[in-house]
């Protein structure tokens, strides 16, 4: 099921309602992301279009009216895709497909797609068709209806079993195959984990495009896959670092989002094992990106999820070379946050945190060293306190030696 594919870009639409519990101006935030992550796909978005709504409509998901408007700008401007910021039920998806006649996909399947296209190793593809499928089930009505009848003729009478009914039951049985073959490799996993000894286990998490893997590159001087797209990676990465003369293992994760796909939550729990059993989280945050203080709800809301709330972490605001706070006029405009410069934002709740935050531009490599000086603080608190006969091996930290 599961395809790798280099996609020619199709036209699309996005599609997203305003409702109480969601201003417009949020609904713009998440639209753009929706671009962003369209474009990652590998569709050109030619418009959008919003409504305001008290709840969806359970039939079409947005009021026939605007739905009218759509399927004139869809048949006007040659749309193949029209792309839903919210998950669609499967009865939503059947109406507005045969309305609109293109292809209807919700940000769920979306985000599905985009993995399907990263996954590289045979343990993420399996993760991500896993997560697919559990998607599928519940659509597959939608998809085969016009199968949904009794088979007939010579050979084939009996008790008999309706096309959708064989297609469930296959789903299912490949549902578990997939959790088996997980659980395999979860058993593999782990036992690679304990044979790591006992070195200090530091874990970058943070949301999807935030610089991660461009941080692993530099502290670690190896070459892990990074690109300004979202999900560049989604397999889990090691490498052995060794800074001053400490050496700890940095593991690089797979970006979290808003909105993320509870199947994909459940398929890469295994994979966010490398997190819950780390000793000290690096959480990634682009400070460019107005949202950020969004994104790292987002990131805490996951790792409560996972248990892994309550670990040692060092806030990590990358990016800074892109930081631009908009322009403040006292007599005009309203002060915001988004007219704070960086000392500003260190002054704000920032400054709570204490010791736990740095200010640093991964691709620039600015504040690089008070970067490596703060880790390795903290790794050697960790490690003395579980080997204080090595204190003495590991000195304090001096950028003058």
């Amino acid at each position: 099921m599961l395809e790798q594919e280099s996609h020619e870009y199709e036209n699309a639409v996005l599609i997203g309602i305003v409702t109480q519990q969601q201003s417009e101006e949020k609904l713009t935030e998440y639209l753009d992301e929706l671009e962003f992550l369209a474009y990652t796909a590998g569709a050109s978005v030619k418009g959008r279009f919003t409504q305001k709504m008290q709840h969806p409509n359970p039939k079409t998901f947005i009021g026939t009216g605007k739905m009218e408007e759509v399927a004139q700008f869809v048949e006007a401007n040659d749309i193949g895709t029209v792309i839903f910021d919210d998950e669609l039920t499967p009865t939503q998806q059947r109406n507005i497909e045969k309305i609109l006649k293109a292809k209807i996909i919700d940000r769920t399947y979306l985000i599905l797609d985009i993995f399907a296209q990263r996954a590289q190793t045979s343990y993420a593809r399996t993760q991500v068709e896993l997560a697919q499928y559990e998607y599928l089930l519940p659509r597959l009505v939608g998809l085969w209806t016009h199968l949904e009848r009794q088979r007939g003729g010579i050979g084939m009478r009996g008790p008999g079993e309706t096309e959708i009914e064989t297609d469930r039951r296959i789903v299912r049985d490949r549902i578990s195959l997939l959790k088996k073959k997980l659980t395999t490799i979860d058993r593999q996993m782990k036992t690679q984990r304990g044979n790591r000894g006992k070195l200090v286990r530091v874990a970058l998490v943070g949301y999807t495009n935030v610089g991660k893997s461009t941080l692993m590159n530099v502290v670690s001087k190896s070459d892990v896959f990074a690109e300004n797209k979202l999900f560049a990676t989604l397999d889990t990465t090691v490498r052995k670092v060794v800074v001053k003369n400490l050496p700890f293992l940095l593991t690089d994760t797979v970006g979290f989002i808003r909105k993320l796909p509870t199947q994909l939550v459940e398929s890469f729990k295994s994979t966010l094992d490398e997190v819950r059993e780390s000793d000290l989280l690096l959480h990634v945050v682009d400070i460019s990106h107005e949202s950020f203080e969004d994104h790292i709800d987002s990131v805490n809301a996951i790792l409560q999820d996972i248990e892994a709330i309550d670990k040692p972490t060092i806030m990590v605001f990358n990016k800074i070379d892109q930081y631009q706070p908009e322009e403040y006029d006292d007599e005009f405009d309203e002060r915001t946050t988004a007219h704070n410069t960086l000392e500003d934002w260190k002054r704000t709740w920032m400054n709570r945190a204490g010791d736990d935050v740095i200010f640093i531009s991964a691709i620039e490599k600015e504040n690089m060293e008070q970067f490596r000086k703060k880790v390795y603080d903290r790794v050697r608190e960790i490690h003395v306190s579980r080997f204080p006969y090595n204190a003495f091996l590991y000195p304090d930290y001096s950028e003058e030696e």
